[in-house]
């Protein structure tokens, strides 16, 4: 089983950067395809990014597309959300997943595993 621990999240003005990280335990991190996700107050959770054990061609929701990205570093067990650009609408909290497959998946209820969370507040 993998336990994911995010970390980064903050207060930032609109405009401004955020780097998260997602660190996952156990020592089958390379197999598993990593995504973020989010959820603001009153609404559902959404897809952010989502990237393959390998690496290899990162996914986007439309909404991150030229602003964040993913990546990861599997030597360190860990994923990044880099966000750039931030807007006031970008307020959440955000969520690591992992699904121990090969592929990308933009549904919550594909992934297996979850972190616990970390605020991101973008004032404007």
């Amino acid at each position: 089983q993998a336990q994911l621990v995010e970390s980064g999240g903050g207060l930032v003005q609109a405009g401004g950067s955020l780097r998260l990280s997602c660190a996952a335990s156990g020592r089958t991190f390379t197999v598993y395809t990593m995504a973020w996700f989010c959820q603001a107050p009153g609404k559902e959770r959404e897809f952010v990014a989502a990237i393959r054990s390998s690496g290899s061609t990162p996914y986007y929701a439309d909404s991150a597309k030229g602003r964040f990205t993913i990546s990861r570093d599997n030597a360190k067990n860990t994923v990044y959300l880099q966000m750039n650009s931030l807007k006031p609408e970008d307020t959440a909290v955000y969520y690591c997943a992992a699904r121990r497959a090969y592929g990308i998946w933009v549904n919550g209820y594909e992934y297996n595993y979850w972190g616990q969370g970390t605020q991101v507040t973008v004032s404007s």
